[in-house]
């Protein structure tokens, strides 16, 4: 329960005190600063407080979004003020230090007070709601009308919808899906219920078209398409209800991957039982998602706090979005989650698995260079000073392993860190990639090559990675683990070893994605621990590398071998990412993120 302490005597005629207990909050009167101190400190430790000018009027989702909403240690409007339990004692000294005569506008002299103190007092955009202190009937009355001339409702509706979404979704999906989640709100359901239950779904619709019928790519093609209903009503329930949680984050932020990976094994299984084996553009198509993904996350992460901006790509392209219709057309072409997955949807009910991963292969590819062009362009033109911060985001993001700070430390000593960290990269991923794809199946050159990605990479990262380029790091070596495990196993002669294969990179890219969110949410990269026990991608690029020339003349050894490496490192991220992601220390965010 939550206390809310009115600041003086409640105002005559005034709703103020079933409104806030109609947020959940148990309601308190003070007489003046000094009482409120009092009922402050009676209030028992780990509840939120609120504190309220019982002048307030306003709408009732004004005081929702200024009291409720769990992200933020302290939030403020137009005479109201809240604090979760860390902020409290700065709430303490604020009141003790208020003067009790100057009480006109305590709760903004308090707030000012917090932010003074060193905390961040949210205070949220308002719009069109009303939150005001008026202080003459004349104003109160002005006030009451400005609040009947708005409907609350119709506005908690409209910002329950992502603020910046791609065309699909804004068009065609959040007109009614708003809609289900006020009703999933008003009976009591809960943002992670429809998560786990878009999860759910989406699994069914694998399932579907894993039968390989036309009935089942039908019913695969609905079920998807109710899925991502329920995907993005997930998020407009956190919006609407300010229902923002650390399991949600996580959720959330890890089940869009599992679904869409879990529908590509679908379609691999389905297109098998037909007798087309579809394996190796199931996971190439998974690839090219990851690695895309990467370039958005570590271009966003080297540039997060980049000071003198003046690149003039970047005024290009708001030139471009000042336009209008160029705004939608750039995000269609990048192919975002409700574009591909509509496409996905219509492509299997319609056509085969085949089919569908082509088109989702050119389809991403088309959207990944074009993104990545753009950003190479920004980043080559762009005058800016990276920070220490933007620099250690990227060596988290590169999941560099134990093998790799050895081969930087050894390298330190040598002539060749002078050449810049994306040249060191590109050698090591260039001269990996072609003896893979030059060599045949088990060849020892493939190991050769293998340990020099080791060291090149490792002389990559062995400096501050702040070049203009080097957030492309992240993603040359994503390209270069993934497609050495493709090819390796396409070119094995086992025929489940890219179901293998397919798995294990599954379970790396969960990693991978993993450390993206955990970055976003302001708790750093996954413990140092996790990145030894499973590697880094260079130690798990040079395992497979190893296994597949021992294992070459050996049957199905190859593909247990790539199965047991695909369970040993889903069960050790998996284990850790759960655990994080429940502990009380990871962060409530949630999904305003990019469209990917």
């Amino acid at each position: 329960m939550s206390t809310a302490i009115l600041t003086g005597p409640p105002a005559p005629g005034s709703s103020l005190d079933g409104d806030l207990r109609s947020l959940g909050f148990d309601v308190k009167a003070a007489s003046g600063a000094d009482e409120t101190g009092v009922l402050l400190a009676a209030v028992p430790a780990g509840e939120r407080v609120a504190l309220v000018d019982p002048r307030f009027v306003g709408h009732v989702h004004a005081l929702r979004l200024a009291l409720t909403d769990p992200r933020f240690p302290a939030a403020a409007a137009p005479g109201a003020l809240t604090v979760q339990n860390g902020a409290r004692p700065a709430l303490a000294r604020a009141l003790t230090g208020a003067d009790p005569s100057g009480t006109d506008d305590l709760t903004g002299t308090l707030a000012d007070a917090l932010d003074a103190d060193g905390v961040a007092v949210h205070r949220p955009q308002l719009g069109t709601l009303v939150a005001t202190v008026p202080t003459d009937a004349e104003a109160r009355h002005e006030a009451r009308a400005a609040v009947d001339a708005v409907d609350d409702e119709a506005v908690r509706l409209r910002s329950a919808v992502k603020a910046h979404d791609g065309f699909f979704t804004t068009f065609f999906i959040s007109p009614y899906s708003r809609y289900i989640a006020r009703w999933c709100a008003r009976r009591g359901l809960t943002p992670n219920q429809v998560t786990t239950a878009s999860l759910l779904t989406a699994l069914i619709a694998a399932g579907c078209a894993a039968t390989g019928e036309r009935g089942g790519y039908i019913a695969a093609g609905v079920l998807l398409l109710v899925s991502f209903v329920l995907d993005c009503t997930d998020g407009q329930l956190a919006r609407y209800a300010l229902k923002y949680s650390t399991m949600g984050a996580w959720l959330d932020a890890t089940f869009d991957r599992a679904k869409e990976y879990a529908f590509y094994a679908g379609l691999a299984l389905g297109a098998a039982r037909n007798g087309d084996d579809v394996w190796a553009l199931a996971l190439g198509a998974m690839i090219l998602m990851t690695c895309r993904h990467v370039v958005d996350f570590s271009f966003n992460e080297a540039n997060h706090d980049a000071t003198a901006n003046t690149s003039p790509t970047a005024a290009l392209s708001d030139r471009l979005d000042s336009l209008g219709w160029t705004v939608w057309a750039r995000r269609m072409i990048i192919l975002p989650i409700g574009e591909r997955w509509a496409m996905i949807a219509v492509l299997t009910a319609v056509t085969n698995p085949r089919i569908v991963f082509w088109a989702l292969i050119i389809g991403c590819a088309f959207g990944a260079c074009y993104t990545t062009a753009g950003r190479v362009l920004r980043s080559l033109t762009r005058k800016a000073k990276r920070t220490d911060r933007a620099a250690q985001a990227l060596a988290d993001l590169a999941d560099s392993g134990p093998l790799a700070g050895i081969a930087g430390r050894i390298l330190g000593r040598t002539g060749i860190l002078m050449l810049p960290p994306l040249v060191l990269a590109v050698i090591a991923t260039g001269a990996l990639l072609a003896a893979v794809l030059g060599r045949p199946f088990g060849s020892q050159q493939t190991i050769v090559a293998a340990a020099l990605y080791v060291v090149f990479s490792g002389a990559a990262v062995a400096r501050p990675l702040k070049g203009p380029l080097d957030w492309l790091l992240p993603p040359l070596f994503r390209a270069a683990e993934y497609t050495t495990v493709l090819v390796l196993a396409a070119r094995s002669d086992s025929p489940q070893a890219l179901p293998a294969a397919f798995g294990l990179v599954a379970a790396v890219a969960y990693h991978h994605y993993d450390t993206v969110y955990r970055i976003r949410g302001g708790t750093g990269a996954p413990p140092a621990w996790l990145v030894r026990v499973t590697g880094g991608h260079e130690g798990r690029t040079l395992l497979v590398t190893v296994l597949a020339a021992l294992l070459a003349d050996r049957g199905d050894d190859f593909t247990l071998a790539l199965t047991a490496l695909a369970v040993a490192v889903a069960l050790v991220v998996l284990v850790e990412s759960v655990r994080f992601w429940v502990s009380s220390g990871a962060p409530a965010v949630h999904d305003e993120g990019e469209t990917a």
